[in-house]
């Protein structure tokens, strides 16, 4: 995974961030519906987080911690809508010390990877996933 700047986030400017993970898929859904509904679901969260959004080209990013910000892109796709994910660090200071912390926490990538699955899972449903009607045990 390729360092790139960040010109959407003012603070960073274009300065290099390093990505530590991405994930994208589809959605059979319009992209301004996923959109806004993925937006609810990351910013909805009881973190402090400094969140971005920018509808007219689909990009939302939150950014908290030390060195967290997850960027998500929804773009149109000829199957609905394209969810792009990528995790990166964007420490302004000690930002040597991230991967090196990261390697404490071993499956970073395939934990974020199998999330992100499920969220596109959920996304699927308009009003959430279908949940089975209940069952009467007598």
């Amino acid at each position: 995974m390729a360092d790139h700047g960040v010109p959407e986030h003012p603070r960073l400017g274009s300065a290099r961030v390093k990505t530590l993970a991405e994930a994208s898929g589809v959605v059979a859904r319009p992209p301004a519906e996923v959109f806004e509904a993925v937006r609810r679901r990351v910013t909805g969260g009881g973190y402090p987080m400094r969140t971005e959004v920018d509808r007219d080209r689909g990009f939302l990013a939150v950014q908290g911690g030390w060195w967290y910000r997850g960027e998500y892109r929804v773009t149109a796709d000829p199957a609905g809508a394209r969810v792009e994910h990528r995790v990166v660090n964007a420490a302004s200071w000690g930002r040597w010390g991230v991967p090196l912390a990261n390697r404490f926490f071993l499956g970073f990538r395939a934990r974020t990877t199998v999330a992100f699955a499920r969220m596109l899972e959920e996304l699927e449903w308009p009003d959430g996933p279908e949940v089975p009607p209940a069952r009467r045990v007598s």
